[in-house]
Order: C-alpha cells, then sequence, then structure tokens
C-alpha cells in the first residue's frame, strides 16, 4: 500500500513518537508499506510520522545518494525504536530536502558519524556505526521521529526567506508527484 506524505505543518511531525511495542499489529507490512510509499515518492528515507503514524520507525535506502565509486555500499534497512547513542565527527553541510516540504531545499551541517541502537523487524536488537550520506539520511529520519524537520536547523533569516513557500505547502499549494496530506485542507472539511 502506498500512503500519502504528510505534509508541513501537520503537528504529527513536530511529535516525539512513542516506542513500539513488540506486538504492533502488521510491523513487517508498515515496514515494506513504507519501503514502497518511499520508492513511489523517489525519497531516500521516510519516517512513519510522515505517513502521520507517531511512531518510531523509519526506513532508508541510502544507495542513490552513493558517490560514483561507492556503488553498492548504501544501506537498505527499518529501524525500530533507534537510539542515536553518539555522534562525532567533522560537521559537514549538504543540501537536503524533505518529502513532506517538497521543493524546499536547503543546507544543514551535521556531525559525519553516528553510533544507533536499533531493532528490525525479527526484533533483533543492533548496534551499528555509519558515516557519510548514509550518517546523514539515518539523522535526518531519526530527526523526525524526535518532532524535528531539517528547516529547524535554519538561520533565522533562512526561515524567514522559506516563510511563504512553507504555508504554501501546508495549503496544499504545491506540486508534488506523489500524494500528500495537507494540514490546511483537512481543517477546511
Amino acid at each position: 500500500m502506498i500512503y500519502p506524505i504528510v505534509a508541513y505543518g501537520d503537528p504529527v511531525l513536530k511529535e516525539v513518537a512513542e516506542d513500539i511495542p513488540q506486538d504492533y499489529p502488521n510491523l513487517k507490512e508498515l515496514v515494506e508499506d513504507m519501503f514502497a510509499t518511499m520508492y513511489h515518492a523517489h525519497g531516500v528515507g521516510l519516517a512513519a510520522p510522515q505517513i502521520g503514524k507517531s511512531i518510531r520507525l523509519f526506513v532508508i535506502d541510502s544507495e542513490p545518494m552513493m558517490d560514483e565509486g561507492d556503488e553498492g555500499k548504501g544501506v537498505k534497512k527499518a529501524f525500530i525504536n533507534p537510539e542515536i547513542i553518539e555522534e562525532d565527527g567533522e560537521e559537514w553541510g549538504f543540501e537536503e530536502g524533505c518529502l513532506s516540504i517538497p521543493g524546499v531545499r536547503e543546507v544543514v551541517y551535521r556531525p559525519e558519524r553516528i553510533v544507533i541502537r536499533y531493532f528490525d523487524e525479527e526484533w533483533n536488537e543492533h548496534e551499528d556505526t555509519y558515516d557519510g550520506m548514509t550518517a546523514r539520511v539515518i539523522q535526518h529520519e531519526y530527526d523526525h521521529i524526535e518532532g524535528i524537520l531539517f528547516t529547524d536547523y535554519l538561520s533565522g533569516l533562512k526561515k524567514r526567506l522559506i516563510k511563504n513557500k512553507l504555508a504554501k505547502i501546508s495549503k496544499g499549494e504545491v506540486d508534488a508527484d506523489y500524494k500528500m496530506n495537507f494540514p490546511a485542507l483537512a481543517k477546511k472539511r
């Protein structure tokens, strides 16, 4: 099933998501649907809040972000109840975008390396270290389950410059080649 992506302005995107219990119904199916939704929208990551579910789950496939020569080094994985336990290395800037904020891209600085503890779909616990682009994708998606958007990292000036774009997105005045749910439109119903 392909879910609509929740647009900027929806309160679910600003909530700290809840842990998922081991008996969460149809979790494997949800993970498959999230991958399908992410690929349908041409994304490299998708967090559960972006489909309206305030739970600690995200999926990534960083392969499309790999540089030439790094093919095959991307990571495709689901992260359940993740916790970033360490971030280190030089902070580096990269222009990020978000499926919930179509048409807006801005440079965000993040540490180059992370250590993350999480469960997979079989409830096996992992503790892995990631760096570079895969670490960035994970940090971006992890922020979603913490109620943080990449626009929260921008300077006051940058935020003012994109304020009108963000308002239009929340009203549904945006072109996206995937289905979206817009908070302002839902209030009118």
